[in-house]
């Protein structure tokens, strides 16, 4: 997949996820400058699925989106993100965070382990 290939895809992965062509171009500036997320994303255009072979401490970017459904649950059985029923959306916040977990891996370590949902039994 070429470059104009690339921004194109993230137009339209922003646009259907709601976003601005504004989004999407500032989404592919961070993107471009990590070439093994970026990698990783360009898989997912092409497949519509993870290859999950980029990691940061340990993690990929499946783990992030579980994480982030676990962490938002009770803001998404609210339904008022839109993300619930966006796909679309929350692939872009995985990879976003997952962009941003390379650059501060402690950080979002710490936040992947201790703030999950409280849809479990005996969390507190």
């Amino acid at each position: 997949m070429n470059e104009e290939q690339l921004l194109e895809g993230i137009k339209e992965l922003c646009s259907r996820a709601g976003k601005t062509k504004e989004d999407a171009e500032l989404f592919y500036e961070k993107l471009k400058a990590d070439e093994e997320i970026c990698r990783e994303f360009v898989f997912y255009l092409e497949n519509g699925s993870f290859s999950c072979r980029e990691k940061v401490a340990g993690y990929t970017v499946v783990d992030i989106l579980v994480w982030q459904m676990d962490h938002f649950k009770a803001w998404l059985d609210r339904d008022v993100s839109g993300s619930r029923e966006n796909k679309d959306q929350m692939v872009l916040m995985a990879f976003d965070t997952f962009l941003s977990m390379k650059k501060e891996p402690d950080r979002y370590i710490q936040k992947m382990q201790y703030e999950t949902g409280t849809d479990y039994p005996d969390k507190y």
